[in-house]
């Protein structure tokens, strides 16, 4: 194991940071809370940060969890570690790809204060996505309801919704110990706050046209896909 492989990880970490953070699960409910406020774009992307900050750090504690399980795991197993390592991250993207077959795409996190009905977010019509209904009668789009409650909203909605899709990309680091686990908290980082702030500036500049359905319906087939790639580096970079 080098610094080529640990790199090659660092990567599809960044790949799945980024393209996680693509879901409009991360950046519509701010610029759909902002419109209605009548916040700056300069406040609206401060908040979006504010929250993302939350949203890493829940995700990076989840990690350091996985990250000890695996050291343990790792000093017991030895030589086999990777291929288990390499199994269960090959189950996880087999289990992704089931999900995505069965029309589970992404998993919708909801606003606290929203009036939601199941059915009505079943289907996507047209380029919108679901937090325009959700949105649409919760208080924090109302004016009665002060800034900070309306902040806080959003950000207890994103940080209590840590990213899954990242959270095996901590076990395939695991062989690189505590310098593995940083490199790739940052790369968490660097990812989603990128991910958040483009997507959510592009939005509040006037790009309505992005491709909205297709990362909501397909967010699981493509962590399917990187899971099984990443199992198969993993396993193939200790035999080299």
């Amino acid at each position: 194991m080098n610094a080529t492989v640990l790199t090659t990880l660092a990567a599809t970490g960044f790949t799945v940071a980024f393209f996680h953070a693509a879901i409009p699960t991360h950046w519509l409910p701010f610029v759909l809370v902002a419109r209605a406020r009548g916040w700056s774009h300069a406040k609206t992307l401060l908040v979006a940060a504010f929250a993302g900050v939350g949203h890493v750090v829940l995700t990076g504690l989840l990690g350091l969890v996985i990250a000890w399980f695996g050291f343990q795991l790792d000093e017991r197993a030895g030589q086999l570690f990777p291929w288990i390592a390499g199994g269960i991250l090959l189950l996880i993207g087999l289990f992704y790809f089931w999900r995505q077959g069965r029309g589970g795409g992404v998993l919708h996190h909801h606003v606290l204060g929203a009036n939601h009905h199941p059915s009505e977010h079943c289907g996507h019509e047209g380029d919108h996505s679901h937090w325009d209904e959700e949105l649409k009668d919760s208080r924090l789009t109302k004016a009665k309801a002060g800034d900070w409650a309306a902040i806080s909203g959003l950000f207890v909605m994103l940080t209590l919704s840590p990213c899954e899709g990242f959270l095996p990309v901590y076990l395939s680091g695991v062989q690189f110990g505590w310098t593995g686990f940083v490199v790739l908290s940052l790369i968490l980082a660097v990812g989603t706050l990128a991910g958040m702030m483009l997507f959510t500036w592009l939005t509040l500049v006037g790009m309505k046209n992005l491709p909205v359905r297709r990362f909501e319906r397909y967010e699981a087939g493509m962590l399917g896909g990187i899971f099984c790639v990443l199992g198969v580096l993993v396993i193939a970079f200790e035999r080299v």
